[in-house]
């Protein structure tokens, strides 16, 4: 079993690239938040079977996710906002986390372990990891990630982790400063990406004989088209078809739903079907050989549920969700 000190990591806390080295382990009037908006009590918004991640990621049985309170990143347009930055979720330890993990496991035998926004609790994360596999279980372990990762706590995460399926948001510098306050996200990205792609290698999707199969390792990057910012999308797109190739797989999103009022106009409605054409195009003009598509969903509108925002208040959050079609 491992020997690490989860507390010494949140004294200065440095865990993702904004270093903003609050001390997350001061308790009483003295007690203070990390720019996550977490202490280092880890918290836990859910736990349980989720049908609507990539195919090679579900399977028939669904992933195990593991959604995390608080956000190092916090875009403005957050699809998850209720755990991301508005406090739902509750206080557990490790070992009574390890215990939801199990239960889950032993009640849906869920194909992976899927733990959501993960990073700003890594050294609970390492030891929950390290606890399940010291009672035997060999789940492939999920980093399901915001691309903004620090590149030393990917080192020390390489042992503790199977699949790395990391966003790739930005291309624009700019926008990535006028939405997630990070001028600098599209470098330590793709920085991030190449040590997780070095790391893990691309995602295994085949069986034996080539059937689609269940990803037991490997990377898959993730790109949500945003409504009014095609251009970030075309971008983005071409920077991982030149530092990655054309074997990288990649999974094109269409899902976005306007969660609060947002001061960027294009951002308060959904993307329109000839803004995803453009982005799918492009992305089949690049020549990527595994691409993975969320086509919009004709369903939703203004002012109505999405079946691609969860609910986090609910038992099941994700009830009636779909992600790829």
């Amino acid at each position: 079993m491992m020997n690490y000190d989860l507390i010494k990591d949140f004294e200065s806390c440095c865990l993702c690239p904004r270093a903003c080295r609050v001390n997350r382990c001061a308790e009483g009037a003295e007690a203070k938040r990390g720019v996550c908006g977490e202490t280092h009590h880890l918290r836990v918004a859910h736990v349980g079977a989720h049908f609507g991640e990539e195919p090679p990621i579900t399977g028939e049985r669904g992933s195990g996710t593991v959604f995390f309170s608080g956000c190092s990143l916090r875009c403005s347009f957050c699809q998850n906002l209720q755990i991301s930055q508005g406090g739902v979720g509750s206080v557990l330890t490790p070992d009574r986390l390890v215990d939801r993990i199990e239960a889950m496991i032993r009640t849906r035998s869920v194909h992976n372990v899927n733990f959501v926004t993960p990073d700003h609790f890594f050294p609970h994360v390492f030891r929950v990891v390290d606890l399940m596999r010291t009672k035997g279980h060999t789940l492939p372990v999920v980093y399901n990630l915001s691309g903004y990762q620090s590149p030393d706590l990917l080192r020390q995460a390489e042992d503790f982790v199977d699949i790395y399926l990391p966003d790739f948001k930005y291309a624009d510098p700019r926008l990535a400063a006028k939405l997630s306050r990070c001028l600098d996200y599209p470098t330590v990205a793709l920085e991030a990406i190449a040590l997780m792609a070095r790391q893990k290698g691309f995602l295994d999707t085949c069986g034996s004989e080539g059937a689609p199969a269940v990803a037991t390792r490997g990377l898959l990057v993730r790109h949500l088209i945003l409504p009014g910012f095609v251009e970030n999308s075309k971008e983005a797109l071409t920077t991982l078809f030149i530092e990655f190739g054309p074997r990288l797989p990649v999974s094109l999103m269409s899902q976005y739903h306007p969660v609060v009022r947002h001061r960027i106009p294009s951002l308060n409605r959904f993307l329109s079907e000839g803004e995803f054409e453009t982005v799918y195009h492009h992305a089949l003009e690049l020549g990527f050989e595994h691409l993975s598509v969320q086509f919009p969903d004709k369903t939703a509108g203004p002012g109505g549920p999405s079946p691609f925002v969860p609910d986090f208040e609910r038992a099941d959050p994700f009830e009636g969700n779909h992600l790829h079609g």
